[in-house]
């Protein structure tokens, strides 16, 4: 298996140099950073000019990239074109915030997907299985926007009665307290995770029902049941397992979703996370910031591409890796 992770992480190499390259073209050729430079008022012609040759905005795109290539590794991901801040500390601020809502979202998903798909499969045609099945086409065809500003719009004046908020609809605390998983952050970030969290669940609980559907039926399923063993140990052992492995992959490939869905989340619930910095970043032509999302953004689903394959030799013993 060590051979095959190493594998997996030399191609992965080239994939993430292909994708940041061309992420770099698309970006530079959205706008000219040079013009957000020249309206800022307190930017004299000597700091401009000083700028424009320190990021050698007058050269091409590939030799651009080049540099900027060369300055993410000297100098961690480089400095703000617009402020000439360092990017790294902002980004791992951010980072933090929206692997927060993500953990939180996915979590919660996957345990009430996999519960509520293996509940429709056992009792397929069913009413249970009827409600949920509408319940999961109606997360599939609520845009992530709508879905976020009905959730703000509905829990802006819930209060408990001693006139206590039970969610908040903006920002990640209120002042009492700013610690990563206190009762007050837990109370700003469960909207904007909810939101995520319904739309994969609908995701996740159809694919666990299907899966479940196939695998129910087999040889092996049948046997196990002429043997006496319990319908439980069946369905847990045998039948839900087996139905896992293609889930891995479906979750894996979710996570690039989710950070998509973020962005749309963030800025609608004012979150400080990585998709409201992306919009803002982007918004102001800040190149370098907006390459350090893209880069991470594409790390991080490449990451987890690769542990989704590992995961697969714990799950079904068949698998092996040459």
């Amino acid at each position: 298996m060590l051979n095959y992770a190493l594998r997996r992480i030399l191609y992965g190499v080239p994939v993430l140099i292909l994708s940041t390259f061309l992420s770099f073209c698309f970006i530079s050729l959205a706008g000219d950073p040079r013009q957000n430079l020249l309206a800022n008022p307190n930017l004299s012609r000597v700091h401009y000019h000083a700028l424009y040759f320190k990021y050698h905005l007058n050269a091409s795109i590939p030799v651009r990239y080049w540099y900027w290539l060369e300055d993410v590794f000297t100098h961690r991901l480089g400095r703000s074109l617009l402020t000439s801040q360092p990017i790294w500390p902002d980004l791992v601020r951010v980072l933090g915030h929206t692997l927060q809502i993500v953990i939180l979202a996915d979590g919660l998903a996957l345990v009430l997907g996999i519960a509520v798909g293996v509940l429709s499969a056992v009792k397929q045609y069913s009413l249970f299985d009827y409600v949920f099945t509408t319940i999961s086409f109606l997360g599939f065809a609520m845009p992530t926007f709508w879905l976020a500003l009905l959730l703000q719009v509905l829990f802006t004046n819930i209060y408990l009665r001693w006139n206590v908020r039970i969610f908040y609809t903006s920002g990640l605390n209120s002042g009492v307290s700013a610690d990563t998983w206190s009762l007050d952050r837990l109370q700003h970030i469960a909207l904007p995770a909810l939101t995520l969290a319904i739309i994969s669940f609908a995701l996740y609980s159809r694919f666990v029902r299907a899966a479940m559907l196939d695998v129910i039926g087999s040889d092996y399923v049948r046997t196990a049941r002429a043997k006496g063993i319990p319908e439980r140990l069946v369905i847990g052992r045998h039948v839900l397992r087996n139905a896992l492995i293609p889930l891995v992959t479906v979750a894996a490939l979710n996570l690039s979703g989710l950070l998509g869905g973020a962005i749309i989340t963030e800025t609608v619930f004012s979150i400080d996370g990585m998709g409201y910095y992306f919009v803002t970043r982007l918004g102001q032509l800040d190149l370098y910031a907006v390459m350090a999302y893209l880069a991470v953004t594409a790390f991080i689903i490449i990451l987890f591409n690769l542990l989704a394959d590992l995961v697969y030799g714990l799950l079904d013993p068949r698998i092996r890796y040459d």
